[in-house]
C-alpha cells in the first residue's frame, strides 16, 4: 500500500492551515505558495474537506478556508479519508475476491495491516503534526530499519 499525493498534500495543507489559520480564513495561492502544491490541486481537495466538514470557506475579500473544528479533534485518518484515498493494503478491496471470488491465503495480513495503519492515523490528531509531536518510539524505529539480514540473524538465533 501506498499513500499517493492526495492523501500526502491534503495533510501538508491541512498543517499549513492550521499553524497559520489562527489570524482568519487562509487562500489556498497562500498554501499553493508555500507548499509548492499545485492550485488546481488544492481546490480539488479543499472541495473534498469541505464537503467532508473538515474545512468551511469564507467567500470575498479577506475569504479563504478555516478550519470546521478544532485541529485537536480532526484526525489524519479523517482527512486522508475525506479525499477519497483508501487505507487499504488488500487487492481485492477489503472484500475478500482476491483469489478466484475468495480470499488469498494472505488476505487477513493486509486486512490486519489496513487496520492497523487506520488506527494509528486516527489516533494521531491533526494538531500533534501541526505542533510537530509525532515522534516514532526508538523500539519501532529498530524494528522497521531491520535489514533483512539482520531479521534473518535474528530468526537462526
Amino acid at each position: 500500500m501506498r499513500l499517493t499525493t492526495k492523501g500526502r498534500f491534503a495533510v501538508t495543507a491541512m498543517v499549513d492551515l492550521t499553524q497559520r489559520g489562527g489570524k482568519g480564513p487562509i487562500t489556498l495561492a497562500a498554501i499553493s505558495e508555500r507548499q509548492k502544491i499545485s492550485l488546481s490541486y488544492l481546490e480539488q481537495l479543499f472541495a473534498k474537506l469541505r464537503k467532508n466538514n473538515i474545512v468551511a470557506s469564507v467567500r470575498g475579500p479577506g475569504g479563504g478556508y478555516c478550519l470546521s473544528r478544532p485541529a485537536s479533534k480532526i484526525s489524519i485518518a479523517e482527512i486522508v479519508l475525506a479525499v477519497d484515498e483508501p487505507l487499504d493494503a488488500t487487492n481485492c478491496g477489503r472484500t475478500g475476491t482476491c483469489m478466484d471470488g475468495k480470499p488469498c491465503s494472505t488476505h487477513e495480513l493486509w486486512m490486519e495491516l489496513s487496520d492497523r495503519i487506520y488506527e494509528y492515523l486516527h489516533q494521531v490528531s491533526l494538531q500533534q503534526v501541526a505542533n510537530g509531536q509525532v515522534k516514532s518510539e526508538p523500539s519501532r524505529t529498530a524494528a522497521i530499519v531491520m535489514s533483512p539480514r539482520t531479521i534473518g540473524a535474528h530468526v537462526a538465533a
